[in-house]
């Protein structure tokens, strides 16, 4: 009867493992098959075994777009993709669109942004380190730059004048204060910037809207004008650790902006997503996870809702989802950065908060399962996952949709027990009973420990 209830969990498993994580929307190709080039700087190879070890970081997509309930940026680009299609004012003409969607500028005024309420938020949650989108595609700043005025601080925004106005020095500033890893995303591309949507030459898709072979003064300033921001945010932000480059079709020279950003912040992090090697610290499928273990550095962002953007009804990822996410992810060898886009006053969705509560409550529990594992072989095989510390081996059973509760017996994948070997459940104190069997270890858990973890997103069982 034991194998039956196994064979049944192991199918069921299948399935939902499969259906578990569907794309929000259409997104690029992941080339986390390519050669990955271990970076050769010591303080970089120190700060990347750090940043592993903490599994777990927030995203956050934020900017003028939050108003009108949108997509990021997306409904600029005059590409005929199911997430580019333009909606609110003036939606019928392009350039009619672009003017009302940089017009939102004069009416952003996030007044309850609180940014101390998301740090303790997300740290509640078990979250280790941010990342914030200092600056989308669309080319707003979200902090405060001398080199355009389609910025948050520009005088022409309703929120420069709250003294709170630098929203990514803030942020900064509030996470860092609870000792997470800081991390900066900045678009390469600039759909605002003249010296990238060049309007002598209206757009026609996401690249620059000229030949830059052919009119190389301008592609310069783009390209100057791109180091100068990022310089910008390496040396009037305090500590950064991580540079999260998205855009990979503005392809210019990197070498010198990584350079300085190294130079101004040694051994920060670059990402330049879909980049030469050199500048892929690490790798970054979007909105899925890879079907098995990968031996390099690497993070999925995936959101919470559908959206990365805020909508007002967005449709929320279940805690059970979540969670069960994290742990497969860490089992494979990833990070999670999960999305949450505050809204245009400033804050979070209710359900985001929730969400972000629940996940806490399994974290205080379970977290020494997920900070400073490394995932063992089979890492994962049905609806177990596998990670381990110096003193410790876990397994953690993903239960299916319709399991609340543990069986009285678990067969637990555990090929090499010994007479000396303990299991606990991760919650309780009490030493399970279990014996040997041709597929692992049979496991006994009494009725009381059932009752009390009920219902659980993940099982955890902590063998020494």
């Amino acid at each position: 009867m034991m194998k039956l209830f196994y064979k049944v969990a192991l199918l069921s498993c299948f399935v939902m493992a499969s259906c578990a994580v569907v794309l929000a929307q259409e997104t690029e190709g992941y080339d986390g098959e390519k050669t990955y080039q271990a970076p050769s700087d010591p303080l970089v190879k120190e700060k990347i075994a750090h940043w592993q070890d903490l599994k777990f970081g927030l995203f956050m997509h934020w900017g003028t777009y939050s108003q009108w309930g949108i997509v990021e940026s997306w409904s600029l680009c005059p590409e005929d993709r199911k997430f580019t299609q333009r909606t609110g004012p003036n939606s019928g003409k392009w350039a009619d669109y672009k003017k009302s969607y940089e017009n939102l500028q004069t009416t952003f005024n996030p007044t309850a942004f609180n940014p101390e309420v998301w740090a303790n938020a997300a740290k509640d949650a078990g979250m280790k380190y941010v990342v914030f989108t200092t600056k989308h595609h669309d080319g707003f700043s979200m902090f405060d730059t001398k080199y355009t005025d389609y910025s948050i601080t520009n005088a022409k925004t309703p929120f420069s004048k709250n003294p709170r106005a630098n929203v990514t020095k803030e942020i900064f500033n509030a996470f860092g204060k609870n000792n997470f890893m800081i991390g900066a995303y900045f678009s390469k591309p600039d759909w605002h910037s003249e010296d990238y949507w060049w309007s002598y030459f209206p757009p026609k898709d996401r690249t620059e809207s000229y030949d830059r072979k052919k009119y190389p003064d301008r592609w310069k300033r783009f390209t100057d004008f791109t180091f100068n921001q990022v310089q910008e945010l390496m040396t009037g932000y305090g500590k950064v650790d991580l540079l999260w480059f998205d855009g990979d079709w503005a392809k210019m020279d990197m070498t010198p902006i990584v350079t300085m950003a190294r130079k101004e912040q040694p051994g920060i992090i670059v990402v330049d997503r879909h980049g030469k090697p050199e500048y892929v610290n690490y790798t970054t499928p979007e909105q899925k996870v890879p079907a098995k273990f990968m031996p390099h550095p690497w993070e999925t962002c995936i959101t919470m809702g559908k959206h990365w953007s805020f909508q007002q009804d967005d449709q929320f990822k279940p805690v059970k989802t979540l969670v069960q996410l994290l742990v497969d992810v860490v089992a494979k060898n990833g990070n999670l950065l999960l999305n949450i886009g505050p809204g245009p006053d400033g804050q979070w969705h209710k359900v985001a908060t929730e969400r972000l509560a629940e996940i806490g409550k399994w974290m205080r529990v379970n977290g020494e399962s997920i900070y400073g594992t490394k995932p063992f072989a089979p890492y994962r095989e049905a609806q177990w996952a596998f990670t381990k510390n110096a003193s410790s081996r876990y397994l953690s059973y993903l239960p299916a949709d319709n399991e609340k509760d543990l069986p009285a017996k678990l067969l637990v994948p555990l090929k090499d027990s010994s007479s000396k070997t303990t299991v606990k459940l991760l919650g309780t104190e009490k030493k399970l009973v279990w014996t040997k069997t041709e597929n692992g270890i049979e496991v006994s858990i009494p009725p009381a420990i059932v009752k009390q973890l009920s219902n659980q997103p993940v099982w955890v069982f902590k063998v020494i």
